[in-house]
């Protein structure tokens, strides 16, 4: 008696091109880490994320974590040079949506990972109705920063609203994930890493929600 194979439907398999991203965002994730364990490991930390904020497909954290767990005391050095470069790549993503989105849009549409125009719509109707949570959410949490820096060019959004919520949002961010693996370790990176998205989403809430409460009370 032989096994019966089981060949899968056509309509079973993902696209190629779906397997292929992944394949890239998986290879760019493991390049992204090698540099926790380089000595240019902090100007590869700044780069990255001065990147992300407009081009590339993965965010700093994971290197964040894995350079402040190999030197505690350094962790919140760490986090001011992530908040800082990534605060400059959100000023450049802004200025590429206001200035050169003509010229770039389509590349950046069809070639980035996390960019399309659902995307950009989405952050045209959330600006219009929240202002400066908008962008400090998209800071904030696991939505695509990139998203927002470019929107917010090429939808005109006041810039000093834009970087005071990309400020405020990029710098609680990092210094809570640094400032937890300084204070925790290995233990709390594990949990950060299964929990991230969770947590963020709930941290924003709570602040948000917090505001909101004042407002109402006084």
């Amino acid at each position: 008696m032989t096994d019966e194979v089981h060949e899968p439907k056509t309509d079973e398999l993902p696209e190629p091109g779906i397997v292929k991203r992944a394949g890239m965002i998986r290879r760019l994730y493991d390049w992204m880490l090698s540099w926790a364990d380089r000595k240019h490991g902090t100007t590869a930390l700044a780069a990255i994320s001065f990147a992300e904020s407009s081009v590339f497909p993965i965010p700093p954290d994971p290197l964040l974590m894995a350079l402040s767990l190999g030197a505690p005391r350094r962790a919140l050095r760490f986090a001011a040079i992530c908040t800082a470069a990534s605060v400059a790549g959100g000023i450049l993503g802004y200025a590429i949506g206001a200035f050169a989105w003509e010229a770039v849009g389509d590349f950046f549409l069809t070639a980035v990972p996390g960019i399309d125009q659902e995307g950009f719509d989405r952050v045209d109707a959330l600006y219009t109705r929240w202002g400066f949570w908008a962008v400090f959410v998209a800071g904030l949490t696991p939505i695509p920063y990139k998203v927002f820096t470019l929107a917010s060019g090429v939808f005109s959004i006041t810039f000093p609203v834009f970087l005071g919520a990309s400020v405020v949002s990029r710098g609680m961010r990092f210094f809570l994930v640094a400032g937890l693996i300084k204070l925790f370790g290995e233990p709390i990176q594990r949990f950060i890493d299964r929990w991230f998205n969770l947590l963020t989403w709930l941290f924003a809430a709570l602040l948000i929600g917090g505001f909101v409460l004042i407002e109402f009370v006084i």
